[in-house]
Order: C-alpha cells, then structure tokens, then sequence
C-alpha cells in the first residue's frame, strides 16, 4: 500500500503523518518542477501552504491537484485533505473557498465534533479537541452532498467528509510544534512566541487526538 502526497512547500510536509501512518508515502513536490499525477495510488494526502486555492499564477500546479482530488472523490480513493488541501478540495468538488471574513486563525485553537462525527470512521470518538491553526481563507460553502463533521468558533466549517472515503480539515493534524514554529519565523505575527508556547504547550493532547485518526485513515486505505 502506497500513498502519494501533494506537498506544496518545503516547511509544509508530513510532520506527524510520517510517523504515524505506517505506510509507504510517495511524497511528489511540484514546486520542485515533479508533475501532479493524474491519479493517486491507493491514497491521497494533499497538504497546506501558503498560496490561496484560486492562486493559480502563484502555484500553477493548483488545477492539476484540483483535478486529482476530484478524481480521487469518484473513484473512492482514501483522501485526507489538510488546509489548503481541503479548501482545493471545495473548489474542486464546487464548493467555496474566499478570504476569511473572520481574519487569521492562528494557535492551538478548539475544534468540535459535530453529530455526524460520532459514526465517522476517522473521528468518532473525538468531542472538542485542540488542533493547530494557520489560515485565513475559509471554506464558506461546501460541495453538494459534503457531511460537516467539525466546527469552531471563529470558522464553521473545520471538517468534512465527502464520497466515500474522502476527508477535508481546516485544520493542521500533522503539525509538529517545531513545524508550527517555523511557520511563525516567516510571519510578522507580534504574538508568535506566545503562539509558539501555546502549541508546544498542547503538544500532548495534539498528538493523543490526531495520531489515532491517522492511524484510522491509514486502516481506510489498508481496508478500503
């Protein structure tokens, strides 16, 4: 079992989905000039970054990985799509991605469950839990047929699952604090050391929530 893995910048990789998958991972880096593939292998993780989902100018290789997820979608590939690869994955699927109305949500901030979470094969038994933040466009309209499976309160839309197999989060559940930390270095965030010790601070019940969850996406793609 193989997946591939669309990163979009170096300071955005697996982080904690290395180590807690336990699968072969076949990281493709199209900023590095490596060609999106048409289809992924038997999974599909699409990471975040920095450009907006409409930037096609900024990261040109955005309706290529678009058109990945959509074919992911219809063809019940197992998907996890992170930040900027879940709002890809609205705009793919004909949902809404715009300027978040809210501004930066940024830190280790709270997320809740909804009650469809329950019976979710990756995030039942998840109430309220923190996850790392670090984004300002926002999902305002999802894909038809899109289950909401978590909110917040600065966003609504944190989670959803689409088709069979197919995840879409807001949020950062592969972020290490160190990664997190090197994303503050490269803001002009005035609270980023106090954002840096708030997430390292959590970093316990970051990885007791999010490790389980990636380990039950990696039984999706094992299992189907």
């Amino acid at each position: 079992m193989r997946i591939t893995v669309i990163e979009h910048e170096a300071e955005a990789g697996l982080g904690y989905l290395a180590q807690w998958l336990g699968l072969d991972c076949e990281v493709v880096r199209p900023y590095l000039g490596q060609e999106v593939p048409a289809r992924a292998q038997d999974g599909l993780i699409v990471l975040g970054g920095a450009a907006a989902a409409w930037e096609d100018e900024r990261s040109p290789w955005q309706p290529a990985t678009r058109d990945l997820l959509r074919r992911a979608v219809d063809d019940a590939t197992p998907t996890l799509a992170v930040c900027l690869g879940a709002q890809l994955l609205t705009m793919a699927c004909g949902g809404t991605v715009e300027r978040g109305a809210n501004g930066l949500e940024v830190g280790a901030r709270e997320v809740v469950a909804l009650p469809a979470a329950a019976s979710d094969r990756l995030l039942s038994g998840i109430g309220a839990a923190v996850a790392v933040q670090y984004h300002q466009d926002a999902m305002t309209r999802l894909p038809d047929g899109a289950v909401p499976l978590m909110t917040g309160s600065q966003y609504p839309n944190q989670a959803y699952r689409l088709g069979e197999a197919a995840w879409a989060v807001q949020f950062h559940p592969e972020a290490t604090p160190e990664i997190f930390a090197s994303w503050t270095a490269g803001s002009d965030l005035d609270a980023a050391e106090d954002l840096n010790a708030e997430v390292k601070a959590a970093e316990s019940d970051l990885v007791a929530t999010w490790r389980p969850v990636a380990r039950a996406f990696a039984d999706v793609v094992r299992n189907g």
